[in-house]
């Protein structure tokens, strides 16, 4: 049964008659994929193709299931390599335009990280009111349909999803095809280290070493920057990121952390100019998710706290976005909304800027970046306003909080040995795995401090390289925007990934033909496989020839008996390159042969193909040319 809030999305959207014939089902699976040519159809999905994606949208369900199991993939980029990585958000508005939206921030924060995969992100259309069950049942429902991509996605942790899930993925489809596992799995648990809160916590700590030289520029002239332990802090959205922040900031230094002055959930603010006891307010949340009300309500109105003179100090609100109201050094916005500031109430933002408190720099824990033309255009506008006209930095998100995908990202960086993949048997057996990975679980626990030990070193590597880029951009072009530059800085990344790929990154797999089949079998393989080309080999996989499209066509015209030999249209004399020719090059000898498909081949062998077709949708090298 396909969720009901997607299929009004749908109906609304892209009416049967307009999918009806594209539909796909493998047994009680069903998917809509469409891809960058699709324009008209997305458009009506919410998403609009431009020069970086997206390189497929699919919409999915289980027709069978009573839970109502289904939702949606996006993989917006590959150049930076395949497969793509992102997080799975469940919650029960999810709608393509959103996942799109955070799919393209993921192709700019996996490029920003300088990690070798694309963008991607996917979302559950979730029921309300599930209990645990249900719940987990959906999960694993979910996961059973991204098994189909799992070659060019690989689902991690996001907003209504952690890193439990994870772990039912991959019972689902393998280790190797999940990131964020527990660590009885060698997983680098984003939501239990704070993947993505170290991040930020790094870049602010960056960010006070470059600031100054921004003092060139007109509007931040007169910057002055306290001593460390004098710095205060205000963390909108005391979460999964927002959580973390406060107590990574504590154990990164104890004896010069900044001081945690106000914190805002769901249910309101606290603030307290001397400071709030993070601890407290940390293990408030392990516990319940939320902190502000219960916190006010059991420890300075009823609670023994109540005439303490430091708590008693202590401010509550219910209206938790006018902690945006108050100042300090910086803000932190770590809640998962797109517009935490702009300039007017149009576009429903957490808070106006002529309401918005004083801060010297925003560092964003949360994603903000949207492809969406009339909202990029609304955060240059914010940005000219905050960032221009008063003076204040702004550390964009994917430059920030890319700690979590670094995190995730050494799941597959430091590959899993072969001896600790999941026997293909026990796929799907709960209770089989866990015996297993209890057999194995000091092998495990050595792999997960190994990779969490590499992400480590990489996060403060890139963040700090990230916020000193940063500030160097906008000092070089005093009129840029710090969106601009970010994004010019992820840009640039892919560029340089882009022009050191080869043949062997990029080619399909070769369909192969021998030399005694007929016309017909090559036409056949030709449909089979998609692609413009077979190659002809000997016993030995020895190249000897090539059959295209143009040839069957040519066939056709002459009228040829299909059943004839392969030798009546074959072409002998082979253009091919090998694996490590570059992209560049490959694109070269096509122009120059003014062929649309080459063979690859290795030590005589045939490896793969690259065409025309391929080049276009697995790089980005004309665009980046000309950027």
């Amino acid at each position: 049964m396909i969720p009901v809030k997607m299929k009004t999305f749908l109906e609304d959207a892209l009416p049967e008659s307009v999918w009806k014939n594209r539909l796909i089902t493998e047994g009680p699976f069903c998917f809509l994929e469409f891809g960058p040519l699709d324009v008209d159809r997305l458009q009506r999905l919410g998403i609009r193709v431009d020069r970086l994606g997206p390189y497929l949208v699919a919409c999915m369900w289980d027709r069978e299931s009573p839970l109502q199991i289904g939702g949606y993939l996006v993989v917006d980029n590959l150049a930076m390599g395949q497969p793509s990585m992102g997080g799975t958000r469940m919650l029960p508005g999810i709608t393509p335009d959103i996942i799109h939206n955070l799919a393209r921030g993921m192709t700019l924060k996996n490029a920003a990280a300088d990690l070798p995969f694309g963008g991607g992100k996917s979302g559950i259309v979730c029921p309300d009111g599930m209990d645990d069950k249900e719940r987990h049942d959906i999960v694993r429902g979910f996961g059973r349909l991204l098994k189909r991509y799992k070659h060019i996605y690989i689902p991690g942790p996001d907003v209504g999803t952690n890193d439990a899930d994870m772990k039912t993925f991959a019972v689902e489809n393998g280790l190797n095809n999940v990131v964020s596992k527990p660590a009885d799995m060698g997983g680098n648990r984003i939501d239990e280290l704070g993947g993505a809160a170290n991040g930020v916590v790094v870049a602010f700590k960056a960010l006070l070493e470059h600031m100054p030289k921004l003092r060139q520029l007109p509007q931040f002239g007169s910057l002055k920057i306290p001593e460390e332990k004098d710095l205060d802090i205000l963390i909108q959205g005391f979460g999964a990121v927002g959580a973390h922040v406060a107590r990574i900031f504590h154990e990164y230094a104890p004896d010069r952390a900044p001081v945690i002055k106000g914190i805002s959930d769901a249910t309101g603010y606290l603030l307290n100019r001397k400071g709030l006891p993070w601890q407290q307010l940390f293990d408030m949340w392990q516990k319940s998710g939320v902190v502000a009300r219960d916190y006010y309500h059991d420890h300075i109105m009823h609670g023994s706290a109540r005439g303490d003179t430091g708590t008693t100090q202590t401010i509550f609100s219910n209206s938790a976005d006018n902690l945006l109201t108050e100042s300090a050094f910086c803000l932190v916005p770590a809640s998962p909304v797109f517009n935490y500031l702009d300039i007017s109430d149009a576009t429903g933002p957490s808070m106006t800027t002529d309401r918005m408190g004083n801060w010297q720099v925003i560092v964003e824990g949360a994603n903000t970046y949207s492809p969406n033309p009339s909202r990029k255009a609304e955060r240059r506008r914010m940005e000219r306003h905050v960032y221009r006209d008063k003076g204040i930095l702004i550390a964009t998100d994917y430059l920030v909080n890319s700690g979590g995908v670094i995190y995730a990202a050494h799941e597959r960086i430091i590959p899993t040995p072969a001896h600790l993949f999941i026997p293909g048997d026990l796929l799907g057996n709960p209770d089989g795995i866990q015996a297993w990975l209890d057999k194995n679980g000091d092998d495990f626990q050595v792999l997960a401090e190994q990779r969490q030990k590499a992400a480590v070193e990489k996060l403060e590597t890139v963040i700090r390289r990230n916020m000193e880029e940063l500030v160097d951009g906008l000092c070089r072009d005093a009129d840029s925007l710090p969106c601009e530059i970010a994004e010019k800085i992820s840009i640039q990344r892919i560029t340089a990934k882009e022009k050191s790929r080869t043949a062997r990154d990029v080619m399909a797999e070769a369909p192969t033909i021998s030399l005694d089949k007929s016309i017909a079998d090559a036409a056949d393989l030709l449909v089979e496989s998609h692609l413009s080309i077979v190659t002809v080999v000997s016993e030995k996989g020895k190249l000897i020839g090539i059959v295209t499209n143009w040839d069957i066509t040519r066939a056709t015209a002459l009228k040829l008996p299909m059943d004839a030999p392969l030798t009546k249209i074959m072409t002998a004399d082979v253009v091919y390159t090998g694996p490590e020719t570059t992209i560049l090059d490959c694109i070269r000898m096509l122009e120059h042969h003014e062929i649309s498909a080459m063979p690859i081949v290795e030590e005589n062998q045939v490896v793969g193909i690259v065409s025309g077709d391929i080049l276009a949708r697995r790089t980005l090298f004309r665009l980046l040319q000309t950027m």
